[in-house]
C-alpha cells in the first residue's frame, strides 16, 4: 500500500530518434528516483503531453515527424521545462532553442551524470521558487514581480515570461543597481559553471525579457547593460 504522504516521482519525458541515447538517459534519470517515459518522434509529444504531464522534457533538436524546434514552441507555451539535446556543431540551434523558450542546453556526445546534474537543478530552480521567494512581491514604476506565483505585470499587462526568463528578472530585481557578469549570472542563476556553459546563454535570454518587457528594447528602461562587466536592473 502506497503511503499517502509520500510524494509522487518526478515525471520526465524524454524524446529522442537514437535508441542508445534514450535508453541511457532514461535508466540514469530511473536511477535518480525519476518517473520517466521514452518518445522516438516529434509529433507523439503532444499526446504524451496530454496523457503523462510530464514536468520536465529531454528534448532531441533533431526528430523524425516534428522537429525539436516545432516541439519546443508548444511545450514553452505550456510552460514546461525543457533541456535540449544538441550536437555540438549545432550552435545556431542552440541559441534559437534558447530564445524558444529552452531551459539548459547539454550538446552530444555528453556524460549521464551531467544530464542528471541538470535536470535535478533545472527542477530544484522551478519546484523550489516558491520556498525562496521571500517577500513575494517588487514593484517598481510601472513593473510588478510577483516571486512567489511568477507573475509580471507591465503597466497592469500581464507578461508571459519562460521559467528561466523569470529566474533571471527574478534575481537581478532583487539587487537593483548591482552589476551581474554574465559568469556570475550562470553560477547564481544557472547553478552551472561558466565552464560547461556557453555565456550566450544569458545573452539570449536578456534579450528575451527586453523584448517582453521593454517598450523600446534596443533602449533598455529595466535591465541595463554595463559594457564589458555584465547586467544590472535599474529600478
Amino acid at each position: 500500500m502506497v503511503d499517502a504522504m509520500t510524494p509522487s516521482p518526478v515525471r520526465i519525458l524524454v524524446v529522442d530518434d537514437e535508441p542508445t541515447v534514450r535508453e541511457v538517459v532514461a535508466r540514469y534519470l530511473q536511477r535518480d528516483g525519476y518517473l520517466v517515459r521514452e518518445l522516438d518522434r516529434g509529433d507523439q509529444v503532444e499526446a504524451a503531453v496530454q496523457d503523462f504531464s510530464p514536468e520536465l522534457v529531454v528534448l532531441d533538436i533533431m526528430l523524425p515527424g516534428l522537429s525539436g524546434l516545432e516541439v519546443l514552441r508548444t511545450l514553452e507555451a505550456r510552460r514546461i521545462p525543457v533541456i535540449m539535446l544538441t550536437a555540438r556543431v549545432d550552435e545556431a540551434d542552440r541559441v534559437l532553442g534558447l530564445e524558444l523558450g529552452a531551459d539548459d542546453y547539454v550538446t552530444k556526445p555528453f556524460s549521464p551524470r551531467e544530464l542528471v546534474a541538470r535536470v535535478r537543478t533545472v527542477l530544484r530552480r522551478v519546484q523550489g521558487a516558491a520556498d525562496e521567494a521571500g517577500d513575494g512581491i517588487s514593484v517598481f514604476d510601472g513593473l510588478s514581480i510577483d516571486h512567489r506565483s511568477r507573475e509580471v505585470l507591465v503597466d497592469g499587462t500581464a507578461v508571459h515570461l519562460t521559467a528561466k526568463e523569470f529566474d533571471v528578472l527574478s534575481f537581478l530585481a532583487r539587487s537593483p543597481r548591482q552589476v551581474f557578469s554574465r559568469g556570475q549570472l550562470l553560477e547564481r542563476v544557472w547553478d552551472s559553471s561558466p565552464e560547461f556553459q556557453d555565456p550566450a546563454t544569458v545573452t539570449v535570454h536578456v534579450r528575451r525579457l527586453r523584448t517582453k518587457l521593454e517598450p523600446d528594447p534596443d533602449r533598455p528602461r529595466w535591465i541595463t547593460t554595463v559594457w564589458g562587466v555584465g547586467y544590472r536592473f535599474e529600478p
